[in-house]
């Protein structure tokens, strides 16, 4: 087998494990109930997992006292614990083990809308509350964390008594056993405080309470950051060196590993990062593959219990070199699962190339949750945590169906189209199938979405879809081919601003560069300091150039974008010496320079040569507005409905698809 290290077993203490692959812990928010009861949604979603050959999986973030606000997590109690034994009575089907994460809230780290509301946050001392400095948390009193190891104790029994194979216990990026473990917020003078082994007593308690409650051979994993990335509070660092850290580091880190396996941990598993550095423990699309690897690696030269490592591992030549070099014993893939929760069987049975991959945005996933806030899902996979929701039906009575565009939402419908039955005919006006996800894919940060587009031609390939390249749909066309169903995906064009000079040589559409249809300059003025300006300017400044960013908000990078996304890229951004000019528009171009204008009307003249032009996009619905009245059913999907993210476009085209 090419990828035969992954699937070799292995044991977690007593418990063996098929294969080497775990489904990493996520919040499951919106798929349980207020009482903290899982739907059949949480449980389908955890099924299509195990039936996808996952060898472990570890239920996310599930709570065992009310110490805060609801939070749309799990609660463990008398009540919910018969739906944590058929959780895993349906897992254990498909030949899987499933562990669940115990989790005491957020403490510093808690929402702000929640402290907004009254809610006073708890931690280990008398700290700023990380979204609101101004607020300062409650020291937990010592009976109040003797209380907790009781609860956790509890927890753990009803778990083994439900058939829970084991558990984890929340201690990384940041919150309350984190906050007990770190010195920058542990302040205390009683027995949870001061040196690092009291600072580690309260998970040791934790970990003795569990064992009494549910055995000896209940298998406990310890999740923890190596090291936390914090050049302050509130201030993350991006790289490993060049700065004194005043969260903790790698030394500390392996002394904690050193502590918790003598302690008598069964495995740890080993990520980086907090809240002040929240692109480490969530990276997105600016991180590369395998970013928390080394983390693990270290870890594993100092224990003899099982490693875990986390931190898109969703390439499989990654994660078998990964395990292959021994610098971890297990693999944990969190939103690779969401994007395609039969990961491990194509990779077993040499279906590399049928891998939906995850693109990194975070839209469909965490932002979702936390910003939305709404139900779990992905967003390439939009029957991800809705999984019987969403089975695609065949149809009795195959029909045809022409789609006009061949972008991302043009290409998902034709997919979900192919897979219902229907006979589907693509037209595409250009050279190739990806509309703007071409030009999006160019950045070495962005390589993601290539992937993508990859695993779409190749599926509506293998799906027999009649895709005519370089035909243009024309209303005659259309009719002629007397289709039962018409849906227009005929995306969008860039937004031109009407300013004096425009239409300069210098004027280039952000597109247009990254496609290679003009080039830039060494000094370049991108207008419109929203995601698509940034990351322009940082592809470009990855090259050398000297950026500069118009935005006329008074925030870089605002919108639809996850908190630790924007975070990351304004510091990669500022780290490349990208100025930024908020509040402040474009008034004219000339030759050689631009002409701007600030919100108090002050005029400044900058030097460039090259005026990249990234104000958004504008719909095209010629096509459609021509198609209304017709006999056919059609539907208007995609940008030219209104432009979007990825995610939108794709789920329009599922939606409607699928209907």
């Amino acid at each position: 087998m090419k990828f035969e290290k992954l699937f070799q077993p292995m044991s977690i203490g007593k418990v063996d494990i098929k294969n080497r692959i775990a489904m990493a812990p996520m919040g499951i928010t919106g798929l349980v109930d207020p009482d903290g009861r899982f739907t059949q949604r949480a449980i389908d979603f955890y099924n299509e997992r195990a039936f996808g050959d996952v060898g472990l999986i570890i239920g996310g973030d599930t709570r065992v006292t009310a110490l805060e606000p609801p939070s749309g997590m799990p609660f463990i109690s008398p009540e919910t614990s018969p739906l944590f034994g058929e959780l895993a009575e349906s897992v254990h089907y498909y030949g899987t083990k499933i562990f669940i994460q115990l989790a005491l809230g957020d403490g510093r780290v808690l929402n702000g809308p929640a402290i907004d509301r009254g809610f006073k946050p708890v931690s280990a001392s008398a700290i700023p509350a990380f979204w609101r400095p101004n607020v300062t948390t409650r020291a937990l009193t010592t009976d109040e964390v003797e209380e907790l190891v009781r609860a956790l104790g509890d927890a753990a029994g009803l778990l083994k008594t439900a058939g829970i194979d084991g558990v984890e216990l929340h201690g990384h990026e940041g919150y309350i056993f984190d906050q007990f473990a770190t010195a920058i917020w542990n302040k205390r003078n009683d027995k949870y405080g001061g040196r690092l082994e009291d600072r580690l007593r309260f998970a040791i308690e934790a970990l003795n309470a569990i064992k009494d409650k549910a055995g000896k051979d209940f298998p406990v994993i310890y999740r923890y950051g190596l090291k936390h990335y914090m050049k302050a509070l509130w201030v993350g660092a991006l790289r490993r060196q060049g700065y004194v850290e005043t969260g903790r580091d790698i030394g500390e880190g392996l002394e904690m590993a050193k502590l918790l396996e003598k302690a008598g941990f069964d495995a740890l598993h080993v990520d980086a990062g907090c809240y002040d550095s929240w692109y480490w423990p969530h990276p997105s699309v600016y991180q590369p593959h395998g970013c928390m690897v080394d983390m693990a690696a270290e870890v594993k030269k100092v224990v003899a219990i099982p490693v875990i490592t986390v931190g898109k591992l969703g390439i499989p030549e990654l994660a078998e070199k990964v395990l292959k070099e021994g610098k971890a014993d297990m693999v944990a893939l969190g939103r690779a699962l969401l994007a395609d929760p039969h990961w491990p069987k194509k990779v077993r049975s040499g279906a590399v190339e049928e891998i939906r991959p995850c693109i990194g945005c975070q839209d469909g996933c965490i932002y979702r949750i936390m910003e939305d806030p709404k139900p779990l899902s992905c967003a390439v996979n939009p029957a991800a945590g809705r999984e019987r929701l969403y089975t695609l039906e065949v149809i009795k009575q195959p029909k045809r169906v022409l789609i006009a565009g061949g972008g991302i939402a043009g290409m998902e419908a034709a997919r979900v189209s192919a897979i219902k039955g229907y006979e589907v005919t693509l037209l595409e006006a250009g050279e190739r199938l990806g509309g703007h996800l071409i030009a999006g894919s160019v950045p070495d940060f962005k390589q993601d979405i290539g992937r993508l587009l990859d695993w779409y031609n190749n599926q509506l390939k293998r799906l027999g879809v009649k895709i005519r390249l370089q035909v243009e749909a024309t209303p005659e066309l259309i009719k002629n081919g007397k289709p039962d169903k018409v849906i227009v995906a005929t995306g969008s064009t860039a937004i031109v601003p009407d300013v004096r000079g425009i239409e300069k040589p210098i004027a280039i559409i952000c597109m247009d560069l990254l496609l290679g249809k003009k080039k830039a300059g060494e000094s370049v003025v991108v207008i419109g300091g929203g995601l698509v300006g940034c990351e322009t300017a940082l592809w470009l400044a990855n090259q050398g150039k000297r950026v500069t960013i118009i935005e006329a908000l008074p925030e870089m990078a605002t919108g639809r974008i996850f908190y630790a996304k924007r975070m990351m890229l304004l510091d990669l951004l500022r780290e490349k010496e990208v100025e930024f000019m908020p509040n402040t528009t474009l008034d004219e171009v000339m030759d050689e320079d631009v002409n701007v204008v600030d919100r108090n009307f002050s005029r400044k003249t900058i030097m460039c040569d090259t005026v990249a032009l990234a104000l958004g996009l504008k719909p095209e619905r010629k096509l459609y507005e021509s198609l209304r009245g017709e006999s056919f059913d059609l539907y208007l999907i995609g940008d030219c409905k209104e432009p979007r993210n990825i995610m939108e476009a794709i789920w329009d085209g599922y939606h409607v698809a699928c209907r």
